[in-house]
């Protein structure tokens, strides 16, 4: 599918519904929403980049409380045969078919590639990505395996999400301060894997989420790095209508 610039795909990711308050969670969600509804028309395809919610953990006649706004207007899109790709988060990945059964839409759970207009998309979370961080990359191959998934399906939901909220805050609290500073791209781990990504193969767009931050910036051979930022502080997204790619603000 080519974009054309009535018809647009949408990226955005790092939601973290659930967080702090299931008030203030509700206010983000609807504000989601409402740039859902104001974007409808023009999408050829929406790409939620992971995180979208704090957590989430599928038991097999079980489902999280909540989200009903979001869960609502993402059904609208797909009534409307606008599809829609769920990459799932470092605080999503426990995620399994409910959305593909319910609302069919495709998850992924490592990064993909596309291509539109002759441009090469490289798309991902972004967490375990880059160099460093080696104590989260072993985390993460534990809370992966289906061992560790099916131990967490024996306890009772009301245990199981109760310690999983206590251990997602708590990760969200120590991660806040190193995520909103921009200290230089070199810096940057996901914008310096890009860049080692592009002596192997060449990618126009690489679109990443997970750092919370929104930057676009320039990568070598004239490729270009964009972080989603979020819609926690920021409220940042980024659109391609098939010539160029934009990170921008949404302000209901």
């Amino acid at each position: 599918m080519n974009p054309s610039p009535e018809k647009k795909i949408f990226f955005a990711s790092d939601l973290h519904l659930g967080l702090p308050t299931i008030e203030k969670s509700r206010e983000r969600e609807k504000t989601f929403c409402h740039w859902l509804r104001s974007i409808k028309d023009n999408t050829a395809e929406l790409y939620l980049v992971g995180d979208i919610f704090d957590f989430w953990f599928e038991y097999r006649k079980v489902v999280p409380k909540g989200f009903l706004h979001i869960l609502a207007e993402l059904s609208r899109f797909r009534e409307a045969n606008i599809p829609i790709t769920f990459l799932t988060g470092n605080h999503d990945m426990w995620m399994e078919d409910y959305f593909k059964n319910e609302l069919d839409i495709a998850i992924y759970k490592d990064p993909i590639t596309r291509i539109w207009s002759n441009k090469k998309f490289y798309i991902a979370h972004g967490d375990g990505l880059g160099p460093g961080d080696h104590r989260y990359k072993i985390l993460k191959k534990f809370f992966r395996h289906p061992i560790c998934q099916w131990a967490f399906r024996w306890l009772h939901p009301d245990i199981g999400m109760a310690w999983a909220e206590f251990w997602s805050k708590k990760s969200r609290g120590s991660n806040f301060t190193r995520e909103k500073l921009f200290l230089g791209a070199d810096k940057e781990w996901l914008y310096i894997f890009a860049q080692e990504m592009l002596d192997r193969q060449h990618y126009d767009y690489f679109i990443f989420g997970h750092r919370h931050l929104p930057l676009n910036l320039g990568l070598k051979r004239g490729s270009q790095y964009i972080n989603l930022g979020d819609w926690i502080k920021f409220y940042t997204y980024a659109e391609f209508d098939g010539y160029k790619m934009e990170l921008r603000n949404f302000i209901p």
